[in-house]
């Protein structure tokens, strides 16, 4: 029961809470949707209960709780009390009793009060408000009760959707880089095998210059080799010189023989088929032997060695060529043209070299003047052989001269 001039706190009913606003505006509070902060998380159900305690003593105003706003993922709330000539202060307490610390607004000596707090989502939903006067020795307390639903919320699917933000652009990121060091890689690569390319082609282009130089110089020492391995040839054929004198028995009767038997030419007119021809005294059935025959510019003459069987004929069938060539093996000169058989050909020489090896079955021909080789055939027949001569119509006969001599 209740004394006199003191209010029963039990006795008064839960009231609306007056003047409030769930966005601390004035106005409908609809036309709070505006407000920046709020967003689409804020969800607008509020089930508020609100209790006014009168004064114990004299007849006082409750105070005036107001939601401020959205703060801080909380709700803000201000007590406000007016009095007069009162000296006052503010006291907040949760649910449970317990007193919470608020943000003073102004305290003067008029009695005007005011403080706030922000009511943090799980802190408790019940908050009281306390004036005390200590001048008037009176308390006015007012309460109320803000369900779950009315504090922002956020949707469960943010953080998740922020670490899967963040880990995609982590994994972008992580691609960019890596896609960089593989380009970067690339990039080396293609250089590398760019110059390597360069340095091939580098190395080509002066292997092609060293073989071409040794090509040539190898060219070079090839011919000055068979240079000179043609004078140590004709050298060593020359060294197997033997004398020879024409046979005055055995010469065809247009030829004439001079010079102590050793200059031939032919008084015919013209050239005589088959050819006309005389034999050398000697003749030579084994070794090596070398004799050296001044042709000079003369044409249509022939000269080599033919078989003992061969000899015999010729004596009896005037001294002229046989048409049927089987052992005989000879040089002809024509036209400006050296002819043996298989049609080899070259230019004139004054002096020729005539080199018979029975050892090697060879008949070779040199140049006596350019010490080099002209022709070499092959001996396919043996026995004793007999060097013979055939000058041509021309009047400039064939002469035999003596080795190494002018």
């Amino acid at each position: 029961m209740a004394t006199p001039g003191t209010w029963d706190r039990s006795q008064e009913p839960l009231q609306p809470l007056t003047g409030f606003n769930p966005k601390g505006f004035s106005g409908d509070p609809a036309s709070a949707a505006g407000k920046p902060g709020m967003g689409p998380w804020i969800r607008m159900v509020p089930l508020i209960a609100f209790s006014g305690l009168h004064p114990t003593t004299g007849s006082v105003h409750d105070p005036l709780l107001v939601l401020d706003g959205l703060e801080d993922s909380g709700i803000r709330l201000k007590c406000l009390s007016e009095r007069l000539f009162s000296e006052v202060k503010v006291l907040w307490m949760d649910g449970k009793g317990r007193n919470i610390t608020g943000n003073a607004l102004s305290t003067d000596t008029s009695g005007n009060a005011g403080s706030s707090i922000v009511l943090k989502p799980g802190s408790g939903n019940a908050v009281s408000c306390r004036i005390v006067d200590n001048l008037g020795k009176t308390s006015t307390e007012s309460s109320v009760v803000i369900t779950e639903s009315f504090f922002p919320t956020i949707s469960l699917w943010l953080p998740a959707f922020v670490m899967i933000l963040l880990f995609g652009i982590f994994l972008v990121l992580a691609a960019v880089y890596k896609l960089r060091i593989n380009q970067k890689a690339t990039d080396q690569e293609k250089n590398a095998q760019k110059q390597i390319q360069e340095d091939i082609e580098e190395f080509k282009m002066e292997l092609e210059e060293v073989q071409e130089k040794f090509q040539k110089e190898n060219q070079e020492m090839t011919t000055k080799i068979e240079q000179i391995q043609a004078q140590l040839d004709f050298r060593r054929a020359q060294s197997n010189a033997v004398p020879l004198t024409l046979d005055e028995l055995c010469k065809h009767p247009e030829l004439s023989l001079r010079d102590r038997s050793r200059v031939v030419s032919c008084s015919a007119a013209e050239q005589l088929h088959p050819k006309p021809a005389v034999l050398a005294k000697e003749s030579f059935s084994q070794g090596k032997h070398y004799w050296e025959v001044e042709v000079r510019d003369g044409s249509g003459w022939e000269l080599g060695v033919l078989a003992e069987e061969i000899r015999d004929s010729l004596r009896k069938d005037g001294m002229a060529l046989p048409r049927e060539r089987e052992q005989v093996l000879s040089l002809g000169y024509s036209r400006g043209e050296f002819t043996i058989p298989g049609g080899w050909n070259s230019g004139p020489c004054p002096v020729l070299g005539v080199f018979l090896d029975q050892e090697s079955h060879n008949l070779s021909f040199f140049d006596v003047e350019g010490k080099s080789l002209l022709a070499s055939l092959p001996l396919r027949f043996s026995g004793n052989l007999f060097p013979f001569f055939s000058p041509g119509s021309d009047g400039k006969g064939l002469g035999i001269r003596s080795v190494g001599g002018s």
